[in-house]
């Protein structure tokens, strides 16, 4: 049980593992505040300009409600917002990456590549016993 217990923490404090974890954290902040940005900036902007649609209210009626049963809909509003959520996240999320990208490009072009190893004495000098033994031929 203790080997497990061990194997366990080297896996759980790993520097992968931490940064996945943080990661996790950071994007259903983002999440959230994409939701946000959604739902209480951009579509009532879009529904403004589509003639005063809330779009949280679009919905096809399957059956109506009644005094025992809930009404069956398909509110596809909802649907249409969580399409606008998913873009906006991905479009964040591809341009982060593309400016992380460039980062690691400018810094890879900016270091200029080794200088090639000295050759060791030795190959000094066996290059240049090698030297004389071809001019005394």
């Amino acid at each position: 049980m203790s080997k497990m217990i061990e194997e366990f923490k080297k896996f759980a404090f790993k520097g992968n593992v931490l940064d996945m974890a943080v990661g996790v954290i950071i994007g259903s902040a983002f999440g959230k505040i994409v939701t946000s940005l959604v739902n209480d900036v951009i579509m009532p902007a879009i529904g403004m300009m589509l003639g005063k649609i809330n779009f949280s209210e679009l919905k096809y009626v399957i059956s109506p409600a009644t005094e025992e049963t809930a009404e069956a809909a398909i509110t596809y509003g909802n649907f249409i917002q969580s399409i606008v959520d998913f873009l906006i996240i991905a479009v964040s999320i591809f341009i982060f990456v593309k400016i992380i990208s460039n980062i690691g490009k400018k810094k890879e072009q900016a270091a200029p590549p080794p200088a090639p190893p000295k050759p060791s004495a030795e190959e000094v000098l066996l290059t240049e016993i090698r030297d004389i033994l071809k001019e005394n031929r």
